[in-house]
């Protein structure tokens, strides 16, 4: 059963969002060992939860392969939950999921998560190269949670058992950049895991639509909501909005359609890109839910945020090109967790 902790700021769990990220010059091999460091010193310092997120076809993140990941982060870390935000379900046969989860769960009892997402997370030839569209598509989303939850339960309805996956205590979450979701979790009485670091524009909506329409289960008495943000933090102003280029960089690649490695760091992003595609990326990376700075403006943003959208919990990425700027901006967030 999860509990609402109280809406104070040192006692909102704060947990961390890794997207794997390849760095140019770098490969999939030198991100996975940057993650188990992440996780090794995000653990050590109080963060509740390590998620990684399915991606395919994208030459900038590495967690394609997500439950494989997680296996990697969670053998490599002693106590912290580890999971997917998310397993893009409609990729995916139900079946095989409940039994790649079950196995995880049954590795490191008690300390696996099951984020659950409808979008492909990929353009359409690579979903097809996933098979997807041969018999599943998002509208059978629903579907797929309930024939999921089935398997993970005492006596499934099905003839086929997940084995391991049959009681295994995995809690399930939805994810969304939607109300879709958001309505789903809400029937199901779930927690909920809002995208809002990359879609801030429906944050609001989605919250409402959760917490109205919230049916109390077997899981969960009252809604439960983790929010995503953006947190780029360093020991000057300056310094954060210098590395943050990183990460907006990333998205306008993505605006052109040509997503590729993340990139370091640049001076002045007016000479890459024109100012009707920055203005369009800074939309997207709002300053509510992506902050950067200092300790003190990384403080001040937290606060705003959980103090407007009474999250439960905060899940927070960063994209950042180097590691010892990466350690670096989590340690900051984690001195003013205490």
């Amino acid at each position: 059963m999860i509990t609402n902790p109280a809406k104070k700021f040192q006692h909102i769990p704060l947990s961390v969002l890794d997207l794997a990220p390849i760095t140019e010059g770098s490969n999939a091999s030198e991100s996975f060992k940057n993650s188990v460091e992440l996780a090794q010193h995000v653990e050590k310092w109080g963060f509740n939860r390590y998620w990684l997120a399915e991606h395919h076809n994208m030459p900038g993140i590495a967690s394609s392969a997500t439950s494989v990941v997680i296996g990697h982060i969670a053998g490599a870390t002693n106590h912290i939950r580890v999971g997917a935000g998310g397993v893009m379900l409609p990729n995916h046969a139900t079946l095989v999921i409940a039994e790649q989860f079950g196995t995880l769960e049954a590795l490191y009892p008690g300390r696996i998560d099951l984020g659950l997402g409808r979008a492909p997370g990929s353009d359409q030839a690579t979903a097809y190269a996933l098979r997807r569209t041969l018999n599943m598509s998002v509208e059978d989303f629903p579907m797929q949670v309930t024939e999921l939850q089935d398997y993970f339960s005492d006596e499934p309805v099905s003839r086929v058992k997940a084995i391991p996956g049959q009681g295994a205590r995995v809690p399930i979450w939805l994810l969304g950049s939607s109300g879709f979701s958001a309505q789903l979790a809400a029937q199901k009485g779930l927690p909920f895991s809002f995208a809002s670091h990359f879609a801030p524009a429906y944050l609001f909506q989605a919250l409402k639509l959760y917490r109205d329409n919230f049916k109390p289960s077997e899981v969960l008495d009252k809604p439960y909501v983790m929010l995503g943000i953006n947190v780029i933090a360093a020991d000057t102003n300056e310094k954060a909005k210098f590395i943050a280029t990183s990460q907006q960089q990333q998205f306008l690649s993505l605006r052109r359609g040509s997503p590729g490695k993340l990139q370091p760091p640049v001076d002045n992003l007016k000479e890459l890109y024109s100012p009707m595609e920055i203005a369009a990326v800074n939309e997207t990376l709002d300053s509510k839910t992506t902050i950067v700075g200092d300790r003190e403006t990384v403080k001040q943003g937290l606060t705003s945020f959980i103090e407007e959208t009474q999250a439960d919990e905060l899940i927070i990425g960063s994209q950042i090109f180097h590691q010892v700027d990466r350690l670096r901006s989590f340690e900051i967030v984690a001195e003013l967790m205490d």
